[in-house]
């Protein structure tokens, strides 16, 4: 939280940081990823699949309600724009995460 004062009318304000973690770091791994997707499921009362053979090599299919993506090495990271286009393939914000 950050307190600050206006200039022109003296009154002082206070600033809550709506940031999450994915928005500190970057990159996020797939593991980390698919652990946040299962907490956001479980909030919204959302049904999750997690099918790893449904994926070519290391990749597996993620299914949160009725939409779904792919999900590549859980032990690798995972980019801000793969990541974006992920959540929208979900319909998740990033502020829910």
């Amino acid at each position: 939280m950050v307190h600050i004062t206006s200039t022109i009318t003296g009154r002082q304000f206070l600033l809550i940081a709506c940031r999450t973690e994915v928005f500190d770091n970057t990159n996020v791994k797939g593991s980390e990823f698919l652990r946040k997707v299962k907490a956001v499921a479980r909030r919204k009362k959302l049904t999750l699949r997690w099918m790893a053979e449904r994926g070519s090599g290391s990749h597996g299919t993620l299914y949160v309600g009725n939409r779904f993506t792919v999900v590549k090495d859980l032990k690798k990271e995972l980019g801000p724009g793969l990541l974006s286009d992920m959540l929208k393939q979900l319909g998740i914000r990033k502020e829910d995460l």
